[in-house]
C-alpha cells in the first residue's frame, strides 16, 4: 500500500460490511444494517461507526485511501424487484420474440414443469420494436438496413418515456456496421437515454445470449449511472484523490464509468470476491482448493477454487435472464439468516427461501417480524448471544424467538421447541449442503479433497456441521469471516475481459493466424485501456480462453490456453487442451473428430499492490477467554448441554480448544460442535478439525 489506508465496502441483502487496512497491517470490521431503498445511507452510516470507533474521519480516511473499493447489490436488486429502467430494444425484424421464445424450453430444472410460469420480460412486447435489415452467417449483408424503421423505433420509444435503450441484430458479431449506424440514430433522437450496443457489450456468436445480456445491460445501466455518480460525487465530496473502484461478478476491479456502461457486470459482484479472499486467509498452509461458504442474513453463497482458480460461468440462466459474460460462479441458495421456518402442504418443515431480510428481521430482532428464521432457532438452541449481534448493537430477545417457533412450528407439528429449533438447524443445513454438492460433486470435484472456507456472519453457527455432513476434514474461519468479501475487494486487482467472434476450424495456417490476429488486437486494446488507469506494462498480466467445441455439437465448452505465439507453435496445443478439457467436463474425448472455435477471450489484469497480512499477538491459553457456560442443544433429541463460551477477542495465536463450545467474536459466532477441535493461527484464522 502507497498510502495509510485501503477501503472495502460490500452491500449485502442484510448487512453492509466495511473492511479498513491500514499501512502498518492492521485489518479492521465493521457492519452497518443495509439500506436497500438508499443504499448510500449504509456507505454514511459504516463510515460514521468507523469514526465512532476509531476516532478516525470519514475525511482523513478516504482523502488518504488509494483505493476506495465499493462492491454493491443495487444492480442485482432492480433485477431481482423488477424496478429498472423502462427500456426498449432495436432488433432485427422478425426477431422481435427471441428474448421470449428463449430457445424454445425454459430453465434447466424446470424444463418439464407445466406449472413453472413465464419469466416477467424486461422489454414488454411493444417496445420490442423490429427493423429491416440482415447479415447473415458469413459476415456478409443479405438484406441492407431500413435508417427509417430505427428512427420510427425512436419516436415510439419518446413517446412511452423509453429511458433506455438496447440495439441487438442477428449476426452483427461479424459485421457491426449495421448495429453502429443505428447506434448513431439513437443518439441523435434519444440523447438523453442509456445506450446498449450487443456487439460492442458482448461481441459474441448466438443471437438469443448477446440479445438478452444486452437488454439486461440496458434495464440496469441507469440505475448504475445514479448510483455509481452518488457515491462518486460522496467520496469526492470527502477529499478523494483515487477514483472509486466498483467490484464486478467476474472478479475484479473496474471505475464507475465501465460499470455504468457494463452494468451487467455488478449484478452479484458482491460474493465473486470470496475467492479472492479464501485465497489469501488458507496461504500460510498452501491449500488451493477450497470451497468458500458465505451465509449472510437473506442468501447463502458458495463458490469453489481449484487449484488456485475460481470456476468461472458463461451463457447462464440467472434470476431467469441469460447472461453471456463471465461470471464467477456462484451458487446462491435462500439460506441466510432471516430464512423463514414454515410448514408445506404435506406438513412437512421447510426453510427458506422467502427471508425476513433485514426488514423486519427475525423475531428477536424486535422489528415487526413474527415468523420463525434461522436466526431465531440459533439463538433458541443457545448459540447466539442474547445481549446481541455486532458487539451487542442489535439486541436479540429469545422470548420472541420461542414464542414464533412454539406458534408457527413446534405445536403444529406436536414437537418440542427444542426439537422443533433443531429440526429447522437441521433442514437449512440440508439445503446448504445440496447446494455445496452443485458446485463440487456436479462438477465431478470430491468435496473431501477441499478445505471448507467460512464466510459471512451467519456461517460460523453451521459450519462444523455442514463439515460434518459432507467428511470434509478442514475448516478455516477468519476473524474477518463476516466481512470476508468485503476483504477479498481489497486484495483484489482490475480486470476487463475482451472477447471477439471466431466461427473457425482448427485446420490449417489461416486459421493460426486469425486467432493470432484476434487476441493481439484485444490484448492490444487491453494494455491501452489498463495503462490509461495508470498501470506501467510489468504490471499488466494476460490470460486467454477459447469457446469450442467438435464440429456438429451444439454447445461449447471453454478452454484456457497460455499466451503463446499461435502460428509458431501451431494449432495442436489448443486442440489438445480443447481434448483434455472436454474428457474432464463429460469423461470422454474424441481426437479423432474435427475442432472448432466459436468465441475467443483475453482477461487483461491489472495487479495492485497487497495489504500486509495481519499478525495477531500470542495467547495466554484459551482458559482466559472463557465468559462463562451456556445451555446449548447438539442433537434431535433437543437435550440441553451445559457450553463453555469464549471471547474471540481475548484469544490469541496458538490457543486451542475442543467442542462442544462457542467463539463470539464481534461480527460472528462460530459453533464447534461436540467432536471437534479449535486453534487460532497467528494471522487470525480459526482451524477447525475433527477430534481424533
Amino acid at each position: 500500500m502507497k498510502t495509510d489506508y485501503r477501503l472495502g465496502i460490500d452491500a449485502g441483502g442484510t448487512f453492509t460490511d466495511f473492511v479498513l487496512a491500514k499501512r502498518d497491517g492492521e485489518i479492521q470490521l465493521f457492519k452497518v444494517l443495509s439500506t436497500p431503498d438508499d443504499p448510500t445511507q449504509a456507505i454514511r452510516d459504516g463510515l460514521a461507526l468507523i469514526t465512532e470507533q476509531t476516532g478516525i474521519s470519514a475525511r482523513e480516511i478516504v482523502s488518504n485511501a488509494d483505493l476506495c473499493i465499493n462492491g454493491t447489490t443495487v444492480g442485482l436488486n432492480a433485477l431481482i424487484t423488477h424496478t429498472g429502467a423502462k427500456t426498449g430494444l432495436i432488433c432485427t425484424k422478425g426477431h422481435e420474440d427471441s428474448i421470449e421464445i428463449r430457445l424454445g424450453h425454459k430453465e434447466d430444472g424446470h424444463r418439464y414443469d407445466p406449472d413453472y410460469p413465464p419469466a416477467t420480460m424486461l422489454v414488454p412486447r411493444h417496445l420490442r420494436r423490429g427493423v429491416t435489415e440482415r447479415v447473415i452467417s458469413n459476415g456478409s449483408v443479405y438484406t441492407p438496413m431500413n435508417e427509417e424503421d430505427v428512427r420510427a423505433a425512436c419516436t415510439y420509444f419518446l413517446a412511452e418515456g423509453v429511458k433506455s435503450v438496447a440495439i441487438s441484430f442477428v449476426w452483427s458479431v461479424l459485421h457491426p456496421d449495421h448495429e453502429n449506424r443505428a447506434a448513431e440514430i439513437v443518439r441523435e433522437m434519444m440523447p438523453d437515454a442509456r445506450l446498449t450496443v450487443g456487439a460492442q457489450l458482448y461481441p459474441q456468436v448466438r443471437e438469443y445470449t448477446r440479445t438478452s445480456t444486452a437488454v439486461v445491460n440496458a434495464y440496469l445501466a441507469p440505475i448504475l449511472q445514479r448510483y455509481v455518480e452518488a457515491i462518486d460525487g460522496y467520496f469526492k465530496d470527502l477529499g478523494s484523490k483515487n477514483p472509486v473502484r466498483y467490484f464486478q461478478s467476474n472478479g475484479g476491479l473496474a471505475l464507475g464509468r465501465v460499470v455504468t456502461d457494463q452494468s451487467v457486470y455488478a449484478i452479484n459482484s458482491g460474493p465473486a470476491s470470496a475467492p479472492q479472499a479464501a485465497l489469501d486467509v488458507a496461504a500460510p498452509w498452501g491449500d488451493r482448493n477450497i470451497i468458500t461458504c458465505d451465509m449472510g442474513g437473506t442468501s447463502f453463497d458458495i463458490t469453489l477454487t481449484r487449484d488456485g482458480k475460481a470456476n468461472v460461468n458463461k451463457d447462464i440462466d440467472f434470476l431467469r435472464y441469460r447472461i453471456g459474460i463471465p461470471m464467477i460462479q456462484v451458487e446462491t441458495l435462500g439460506a441466510g439468516g432471516g430464512s423463514v421456518g414454515w410448514i408445506d402442504s404435506m406438513g412437512l418443515m421447510q426453510m427458506g427461501p422467502q427471508s425476513a431480510g433485514a426488514d423486519p428481521g427475525p423475531a428477536c430482532y424486535s422489528q415487526g417480524g413474527a415468523r420463525p428464521t434461522t436466526t431465531d432457532a440459533n439463538l433458541t438452541l443457545g448459540y447466539l448471544n442474547s445481549t446481541g449481534l455486532v458487539g451487542g448493537r442489535l439486541p436479540l430477545d429469545v422470548e420472541k424467538s420461542r414464542t414464533a417457533i412454539r406458534t408457527h412450528l413446534a405445536e403444529p407439528l406436536g414437537l418440542s421447541l427444542e426439537k422443533a429449533a433443531y429440526g429447522m438447524f437441521t433442514i437449512v443445513n440440508n439445503n446448504m449442503v445440496n447446494a455445496i454438492r452443485r458446485v463440487s460433486v456436479e462438477r465431478g470435484y470430491d468435496p473431501r479433497d477441499f478445505v471448507l472456507m467460512g464466510a459471512g456472519g451467519a456461517t460460523g453457527a453451521h459450519v462444523t456441521a455442514l463439515a460434518r455432513e459432507m467428511g470434509i476434514q478442514k475448516v478455516l474461519v477468519s476473524k474477518l469471516a463476516s466481512g470476508l468479501c468485503a476483504y477479498g475487494q481489497i486484495l483484489s486487482d482490475v480486470k476487463y475481459n475482451y472477447m471477439a467472434p471466431a466461427p473457425l476450424r482448427l485446420d490449417d495456417a489461416v486459421a493460426s493466424a486469425h486467432l493470432n490476429k484476434l487476441f493481439s488486437g484485444l490484448e492490444a486494446r487491453g494494455a491501452v485501456d489498463l495503462e490509461g488507469n495508470g498501470f506501467a506494462s510489468d504490471e499488466i498480466s494476460i490470460s486467454r480462453s477459447l469457446d469450442m467445441r467438435y464440429v456438429g455439437q451444439v454447445h461449447e465448452c471453454t478452454v484456457e490456453i497460455d499466451t503463446f505465439d499461435i502460428e509458431k507453435l501451431g494449432l495442436g496445443a489448443i486442440a489438445q487442451a480443447f481434448h483434455t478439457r472436454h474428457k474432464e467436463l463429460y469423461t470422454y474425448d474424441e481426437p479423432q473428430s474435427p475442432v472448432e472455435v466459436v468465441n475467443v477471450e483475453s482477461t487483461i489484469i491489472g495487479h495492485l499492490d497487497k495489504p500486509r497480512r495481519q499478525k495477531i499477538v500470542a495467547g495466554k491459553g484459551a482458559e482466559t477467554a472463557l465468559q462463562g457456560y451456556r445451555d446449548m442443544v447438539f442433537s434431535l433429541e433437543g437435550t440441553a448441554k451445559s457450553t463453555p463460551v469464549y471471547t474471540g477477542s481475548a484469544l490469541g495465536a496458538g490457543d486451542h480448544l475442543s467442542g462442544p463450545a462457542v467463539i463470539e467474536e464481534v461480527t460472528t459466532t462460530i459453533v464447534i460442535e461436540p467432536g471437534w477441535n479449535a486453534a487460532l493461527h497467528e494471522s487470525g484464522v480459526y482451524v477447525l478439525t475433527p477430534q481424533a
